[in-house]
């Protein structure tokens, strides 16, 4: 069989607030809002037409970083490329994110968005 066309457009984040986390990662990236179907969803675009999507989940429950026994996991996050790791630290706490207790690389910060999805910011190479 001939693999159909496929193109992956977006992730989705499942959220509590579309507004509030779609407004996050706007200032965060830089991006621009692509759709706009508050309360539900909110899709914002890179100017490289790659999208992250943001859906209503009224039970969402934050994940645990790193997670124990019971505790809900990490299903996904989002690795961002940085040219210096602690203005971009310093930046994403400005934005409204917390940084993880739990730092597994010396290149590498993990931190959490507003609504407890893990991301990393991590340095060409690493």
């Amino acid at each position: 069989m001939t693999r159909p066309s496929l193109t992956l457009t977006s992730t989705v984040l499942d959220t509590d607030d579309v507004k509030g986390l779609s407004e996050f990662y706007l200032r965060l990236l830089g991006w621009e809002l692509d759709q706009d179907e508050l309360p539900d969803w909110r899709k914002i675009k890179a100017p490289t037409g790659a999208g992250l999507s943001f859906q209503l989940e009224q039970e969402h429950v934050r994940p645990a970083w790193p997670a124990a026994d019971g505790q809900v996991r990490m299903q996904v996050h989002l690795d961002i490329l940085v040219q210096e790791l602690e203005p971009a630290v310093a930046w994403a706490l400005e934005c409204g994110a917390t940084l993880a207790t739990f730092q597994p690389q010396d290149d590498v910060r993990v931190l959490q968005d507003p609504s407890g999805h893990p991301f990393c910011l991590y340095l060409p190479g690493a």
